[in-house]
């Protein structure tokens, strides 16, 4: 049971949404939404993770309020590392030390944490990685909780899959703009 009430409301979703919005880059989006996640809700931490999809692993593309020994505890296995949040939708551990979902639960109580919430990032039904949230003290996650993070789990799977569209599109463009110059070198008439 939570101690002190966090409040999930429209206004913490709109300063996420505006953050996001105004990001260039995917490890701004990133960030700022783990940062924001951390603060506006009085979390241990917060971290977001990438699926890479050969090896299967969770990589931490950012974090707030961890400390860099938990951090790299050791890779993340999303066959392992609660792994059904990827294919059956949020998981919600009230209490790290007798869950066995954990890969590494007992870095996990070194690190003060009690309970976490690991939200996928879904796109056209194909998983990018997952939104977690610690805490310091037991928490019993809500539907609202579970909604509100759900919701901003998908706000940033979209802002990052739209970042890589852009940039996979600027780098095409830079390509041919490449392509034409070197046609426009070859093409030209040589004076003899």
């Amino acid at each position: 049971m939570r101690t002190k009430q966090h409040e999930i409301n429209y206004h913490t979703l709109n300063a996420i949404c505006d953050l996001i919005s105004s990001a260039r880059e995917m490890e701004d989006v990133a960030y700022v939404v783990v940062r924001q996640l951390h603060e506006t809700l009085g979390l241990k931490g917060c971290a977001l993770m990438l699926l890479e999809h050969r090896s299967k692993e969770l990589m931490v593309a950012a974090s707030h309020g961890l400390s860099t020994t938990y951090l790299n505890k050791g890779p993340l296995s999303s066959l392992k590392s609660i792994s059904a949040s990827l294919q059956d939708g949020p998981v919600a551990i009230y209490n790290v030390s007798d869950d066995p979902r954990l890969q590494y639960p007992d870095e996990a109580e070194e690190e003060g944490i009690k309970s976490i919430l690991s939200v996928p990032m879904v796109i056209r039904e194909r998983p990018l990685g997952v939104l977690r949230l610690y805490t310091a003290e037991p928490w019993e996650f809500t539907m609202q909780d579970l909604t509100f993070v759900t919701a901003i789990a998908l706000m940033v799977g979209l802002a990052l899959d739209g970042l890589r569209s852009t940039q996979a599109y600027k780098n095409s463009l830079d390509f041919l703009k490449h392509l034409r110059q070197a046609w426009k070198e070859e093409s030209a008439p040589t004076v003899q």
